[in-house]
């Protein structure tokens, strides 16, 4: 071999060698992926999403309503056809009494209990509506009742609680009396007459000057002349009727005697102070018919027998005598109870009027 082959031989054995390791170098590193010569490319736009709406936030729970408490309530009883005398409250066996009543505040709807009892027994059970009043800040009812006995009564009202007013109850007290001549009547009938204008004690005794004024009631009215209690005079009374008519109001601060009824007033500017029961003078010496002045008085008792003598004309007087009957009987004088005779006396003054008529 020459030197020239030699040379070639070398070289190429020498570029044998190095090849590998070129291509070695070329290759990826393990796990990498092999790079491609590639040209240049538009990177790839990032990826577009569809706006959406937010979802709405909850509502708030709403608060529950604040459940309105229970009112306060007032009631208040008044009752109409009873009587006081003295600290008691009475009512009449057999007679109306009317509860009047009023509950503060109005609501609709509301409903009172009304309950009657005498003693333990339950005369009365009713329930009632109120009704408004015009302001409407109110409502008022009403219930009657009649006790048909005499006894302790107790009437209650009551609104039993609901949903808008409270529990409520009221009671009020009576005694239900019976007329008679004894007991608490009696004060009752008392007071009657002297509110109609009848001279006569308050005492709650039926004595004779109580019975004396019934009788001069029962003559004013035509009844006949005794001191008997009817359901004529009780109705009569209670009822603030039957009183004596003054015929001269005109005249001021005088005296009437009326003939026909056989009964005497002191009335002053048109209103009687008290009414007697009297005895004028019989057929044969009749009382003289006029208007006169009183122009002497005398107290005590004269030889005739008068007491406490007011002389209206001449001989004629009203006096006491201690008989005075429900007619006409004297010697014509006016006669009167010698017990209603000091105070006749004491109420009738010097030129006083006296006027006498039928």
């Amino acid at each position: 071999m020459n030197r020239a082959t030699a040379l070639t031989t070398a070289a190429v054995t020498v570029a044998l060698v190095a090849l590998p390791a070129a291509a070695s170098a070329a290759e990826p590193a393990l796990g990498a992926a092999a790079a491609t010569p590639t040209t240049a490319t538009t990177p790839a736009p990032a990826p577009t999403t569809t706006p959406t709406t937010p979802a709405p936030a909850p509502k708030p729970k709403a608060k529950p309503k604040p459940v309105a408490k229970p009112k306060d309530a007032r009631l208040s009883l008044t009752l109409a056809g009873d009587f006081h005398v003295g600290k008691e409250t009475l009512a009449v066996t057999g007679r109306s009494v009317r509860v009047d009543g009023r509950i503060a505040p109005y609501v609709a709807g509301q409903k009172v209990i009304v309950h009657v009892w005498r003693g333990h027994k339950k005369i009365k059970d009713v329930t009632v509506t109120p009704k408004p009043t015009k302001t409407k800040q109110t409502a008022t009812f009403s219930v009657s009742f009649v006790s048909d006995g005499p006894g302790s009564l107790q009437v209650a009202a009551v609104h039993e609680a609901n949903a808008l007013q409270k529990r409520v109850a009221t009671t009020s007290s009576l005694t239900a009396v019976s007329p008679s001549t004894s007991g608490p009547f009696v004060g009752l009938l008392q007071q009657k007459l002297a509110a109609v204008g009848y001279a006569t004690p308050q005492n709650g005794v039926f004595d004779l000057a109580t019975q004396q004024a019934v009788l001069a009631f029962r003559k004013v009215n035509g009844l006949s002349r005794t001191s008997e209690i009817t359901p004529t005079v009780v109705d009569k009374l209670l009822a603030g009727q039957g009183g004596f008519k003054v015929r001269y109001p005109s005249h001021g601060r005088h005296v009437e005697a009326n003939l026909g009824w056989q009964v005497l007033a002191e009335i002053d500017n048109g209103k009687v102070v008290n009414a007697y029961t009297t005895s004028s003078g019989k057929p044969s010496t009749p009382t003289v018919l006029g208007s006169f002045q009183v122009y002497l008085k005398t107290p005590g008792t004269n030889s005739e027998g008068m007491v406490d003598s007011n002389y209206f004309i001449r001989g004629y007087a009203i006096h006491g005598y201690y008989s005075v009957p429900t007619y006409n009987a004297s010697h014509g004088c006016l006669r009167v109870p010698i017990p209603d005779a000091a105070a006749i006396y004491n109420w009738v003054q010097y030129g006083t009027t006296v006027d006498v008529y039928y």
